[in-house]
């Protein structure tokens, strides 16, 4: 079984090294081998197996000079490891490189070449097999570009646990350690840059992108991550399309047309130079441009895309490019290469032929595996390249620094500097089993491996545990999913003036390592916009919606299709395409445009606006007149009229007056806690204060008019000390209201913000209204009261308390605060104040205006009627006709009674007052007396009653020691009554002067 397998492996080897010949390959014997995975051509040709006859292996065609210069990094780095006398001496690392000619295929097929001489190796056959040219296992592969291709590549090698360290495979399925065991890369992961992708977009405030991805194991993750990212961000994206180098026209044609029909300016692309290649020339030939082109590291610097005779197309193309290295003396290196000098370097001759365009004869004509290779490759050539099969001869002395190609471009080390950290971290690895303490291993017991007999596992044990500094002073280091963390560079194309070629750059950086929304940096001013403009281009699916509005959803339509939708009343937005409308505080409202908020109006009634001065002046203006009242009555307290209005109440009642007119001031101006509290108790003590001194006047003359002959109780119980207990006692009840409401719910200044939105009302919160309401109540209780007497002493003399006008008042008190309570319940904010202080003003002036005024006028303006003689007719005159009513009154009593007995047909009143029937007048006055009324001061009443009108004529002489028995005498002998009630007549008509 073991003679079987050694075949077997024997026979693939040979076929293998067959289709690898000498020019194929880059080789050289050292103790340790490294093997390489390179892009020395950048795809096959297409060729039909139709297996009539044995296949053979598909040519490459394409040169690719800067994988070539890659492979010359990792022939660098080995020369140059070789040469260090610290690491590794005494030991010398040899290396087999191979093409992938960037396929899938190419590179398992160098991959088979390293597994199956491991393979032989581990048999240990060499007591069956004498291999005299015994090459060493390959311990490490330096390899390979493309992501798909290293996926391919890992899944093979990590069955034989062979460590494979790529430097320019960035997707990050690779990271996924069950999978891909051995794989290793000193280039960041995708992840980073879909992330970074994603931040360029949002800094330049796009949203409406396109995507484009490679249909291999580097596009499809690295879109998928991008699209996580855009979906954080609310990027939308428009369309999304595959793409392939081996894509058929006709798919091509598609994906162009979807980008050409797009409204997506912005579109992002991961993918390799190769497979863009295709779509990038059917653009340029349709001349679509205007588009922005975000490039991932893949292609942002591939020598394929970045062209002059593209650049009108992509000439915006802003991209990702990795950290560049230094490699001291490697620029000299370069410039050696030659054919002839570079023997174990296969591909130094086809890369001096494509250099110069010429073609180098080949020695071992006679090989018929050399002459197949390059028929094949100058077939290969004229096809790919389109230039003519028939080349001149090389004289090899041709300058390589006289041709500008990829190969010479060292400026900008990238990839060709993660080759050679590539090759020193395996040589690192090595270093530490080359140096390790029996003991400190890595190994069971710490046991350490064997330089000599090294394994690839071994290898690939310490490259995990790697760490060293390289030459740049940076730590080395694989994480656990076997990636090193980097940092990218932002690049931007640009037209050298110089020669018209395409330059990169650098506009920026994306650090890892930095804090979420401090990654990225880019400088705005170094970036061109297709090739000139400084303009930052629009890609967005609809216009950014200004301060004031917010983004509205459209139905059926992405996220980043929106209309734009005012903010409503109280709230704000300050910000370009705002998601949401923010709140303005309490206290504050949005502006006209609603990009920001203001304080809100404060209103209350103000001492400073017209309703407020209005009303100030009416309360002034009845603390005016109120006060001219006072001083009026002080200033004539002694005459008649003032005495007749009971002077001390009348004092009083104007005082409360004063403090009504006073209370409405604290209904103006903001209000505060202590007004709110002092305005209505106020109120309400005034006007009860008010009303008891009305009630208590008129009841007490109404008490005395309608009373029998007063005793000296009656006097006594009506004295000025009883009516002030009186008045004290009704506003006693007032106070104790107040005092509870202000102890159980206290009124308080209350900011109302939900009557208008734009409006803070200060109002007062009146705590209860149910205190208010008794306030209110027991005021109008006590009105209601003097309305009662007040209409009962309607006929009393009009020099007392003028019950008509008193009895007006009470209707005007009434009707304005019968209107108050619908008033006050249906306004709102400062109007409230104003209804009510509205209210206390007209009832003032009604109370002041019927009960005072009327008085004002007779004592300023009509002296003659404020004297003893008026007040005393007055009065006499209401007596002779309360008099008169009772004597008619007993009179028609007798009269029914007489009839009912049917005894007599009339009868003749005892009283000597007759009344005047049926338009006769039984007792007419002598003509003398009649003269005398003309010639005296005098007065005459008609009485009017029932079924008569008694006409009584007074007259009066001026004062003097014996006026009053003479005047009584005169009403004696002109009315002819001596009955009973004339004591009670002349009590009443002196009541007024005692």
């Amino acid at each position: 079984m073991t003679l079987h397998s050694c075949c077997l492996i024997l026979l693939l080897f040979t076929w293998n090294a067959a289709a690898y010949g000498p020019n194929q390959r880059a080789q050289k014997k050292g103790d340790i081998i490294l093997g390489g995975l390179f892009p020395i051509h950048f795809g096959v040709a297409a060729k039909d197996q139709d297996l009539k006859s044995r296949p053979e292996s598909v040519e490459c065609i394409r040169y690719n000079f800067r994988g070539f210069r890659w492979l010359q990094a990792m022939i660098f780095a080995i020369e140059e490891i070789n040469s260090s006398p610290t690491l590794l001496p005494n030991m010398t690392l040899g290396y087999r490189i191979f093409d992938t000619c960037n396929t899938v295929s190419k590179a398992l097929e160098a991959t088979l070449s390293f597994v199956a001489q491991n393979k032989i190796d581990s048999l240990n056959l060499d007591e069956f097999c004498n291999c005299s040219e015994h090459i060493p296992s390959t311990i490490a592969v330096v390899g390979a570009t493309g992501s798909g291709i290293s996926t391919a590549v890992a899944n093979l090698l990590g069955l034989f646990y062979i460590p494979q360290v790529s430097y320019a495979s960035s997707s990050r399925l690779l990271s996924n350690k069950n999978q891909f065991k051995s794989f290793l890369r000193t280039i960041p992961n995708d992840e980073h840059q879909a992330t970074a992708m994603a931040d360029i977009i949002e800094y330049f405030r796009w949203n409406w992108v396109g995507t484009i991805a490679a249909d291999d194991d580097y596009g499809r993750p690295g879109i998928e991550k991008f699209r996580e990212e855009a979906e954080e961000r609310d990027i939308c994206i428009d369309f999304s399309e595959l793409i392939s180098q081996y894509s058929d026209e006709e798919e091509i044609q598609q994906v162009v047309e979807v980008i050409q029909n797009s409204t997506a300016r912005v579109i992002v692309v991961f993918s390799s130079g190769p497979d863009l290649e295709p779509l990038i020339k059917e653009i340029v030939r349709r001349n679509i441009t205007g588009k922005i082109w975000l490039a991932s590291e893949a292609w942002a610097s591939s020598s394929l895309i970045a062209m002059p005779e593209f650049f009108r197309v992509i000439g915006s193309t802003i991209g990702f490019a990795l950290k560049a290295g230094q490699i001291p003396g490697f620029r000299e290196f370069l410039q050696k290469v030659h054919p002839k000098k570079s023997t174990n370097n296969g591909f130094a001759k086809e890369f001096w032929e494509e250099t110069f365009n010429c073609y180098l004869p080949d020695e071992s004509k006679n090989s018929p595996a050399s002459a197949s290779f390059h028929k094949g490759h100058e077939e290969g050539l004229g096809a790919g390249n389109g230039t003519a099969s028939f080349r001149p001869p090389c004289t090899g002395d041709e300058n390589i620094t006289s041709v500008e190609t990829p190969y010479m471009d060292y400026t900008h080390l990238r990839i060709s500097y993660n080759v050679y950290l590539a090759v020193y971290s395996i040589a690192h690895a090595l270093q530490d089993i080359y140096t390790c303490t029996p003991g400190k291993g890595l190994f069971t017991n710490g046991s350490c491996a064997d330089i000599k007999k090294v394994e690839a596992w071994q290898v690939l044990k310490h490259l995990r545990h790697l760490n060293f500094t390289n030459n740049m002073g940076e730590q080395v280091d694989f994480d656990e999913f076997g990636d090193l963390v980097g940092n990218y560079s932002i690049i931007n194309w640009h037209l050298s003036p110089e020669d018209g070629s395409v330059v990169f750059e650098e506009v920026g950086h994306y650090n890892v390592y930095a804090k979420k929304g401090e990654r990225l940096f880019i400088n705005e001013n170094k970036i061109l916009w297709s090739g000139f403009s400084k303009e930052v281009p629009f890609s967005n699916c609809s216009r950014d919606c200004l301060p004031g509005t917010r983004k509205g959803i459209i139905e059926g339509e992405p996220t980043c299709c929106f209309e734009c939708v005012d903010c409503p009343d109280g709230e704000y937005s300050d910000e370009t395409d705002a998601s949401a409308c923010d709140k303005c505080p309490e206290d504050y409202w949005s502006n006209e445009n609603h990009t920001s908020c203001i304080p809100k109006q404060i209103e209350f009634l103000s001492w400073t606006e017209p309703f407020g001065i209005a009303l100030t002046l009416f309360a002034v203006l009845g603390i005016f007149l109120t006060s001219f009242v006072l001083g009026v009555f002080t200033k004539f307290r002694n005459t008649p009229i003032v005495k007749a209005t009971n002077r001390e109440l009348s004092y009083l009642l104007l005082f409360s007056l004063l403090c009504c007119f006073s209370s409405s001031l604290f209904f103006i101006g903001e209000p505060q806690n202590w007004t709110c509290r002092l305005r209505q108790p106020a109120f309400g003590i005034s006007f009860v204060l008010c009303i008891s001194c009305i009630l208590v006047k008129t009841n007490r003359v109404l008490l005395v008019f309608e009373a029998k002959i007063p005793t000296s109780l009656h006097r006594k119980w009506w004295g000025l000390n009883l009516q002030f207990l009186l008045v004290f006692l009704c506003t006693f009840v007032q106070i104790v209201i107040c005092v509870i409401w202000l102890y159980t719910a206290p009124p308080s200044s209350y900011r109302n913000h939900e009557l208008e939105d734009e409006i803070i009302f200060i109002t007062c919160h009146e705590g209860s209204l149910m205190a208010l309401g008794f306030l209110i109540g027991y005021t109008c209780l006590l009105a209601a009261i003097c309305f009662f007497f007040a209409f009962k002493s309607r006929k009393l003399p009009e020099n007392f308390n003028e019950a008509k006008f008193i009895t007006f008042s009470m209707l005007i008190f009434f009707i304005v605060w019968i209107s108050f309570i619908p008033a006050y319940a249906s306004t709102y904010g400062k109007f409230v104040s104003a209804v009510e202080v509205i209210a206390i003003l007209a009832a003032s002036f009604g109370l002041l205006a019927c009960i005072f005024f009327n008085k004002v006028y007779i004592i300023l303006f009509k002296p003659s009627r404020n004297t003893i003689e008026e007040v005393r007719c007055s009065t006499a005159a209401h007596a002779f006709k309360v008099a008169a009513r009772a004597t008619l009154r007993r009179s028609n009593v007798s009269r029914k009674r007489s009839n009912s007995l049917g005894g007599s047909t009339g009868s003749t009143p005892t009283s000597s007052i007759s009344s005047k029937s049926n338009h006769e007048d039984p007792f007419p006055l002598p003509a003398s007396a009649e003269r005398q009324r003309q010639q005296q001061r005098g007065c005459k009443q008609k009485v009017s009653f029932g079924s008569g009108t008694v006409t009584l004529s007074l007259s009066f002489e001026e004062p003097q020691k014996n006026a009053m028995a003479n005047r009584n005498a005169k009403c004696r002998n002109s009315l002819e009554a001596q009955n009973s009630d004339d004591s009670l007549m002349r009590h009443r008509a002196l009541l007024p002067l005692q």
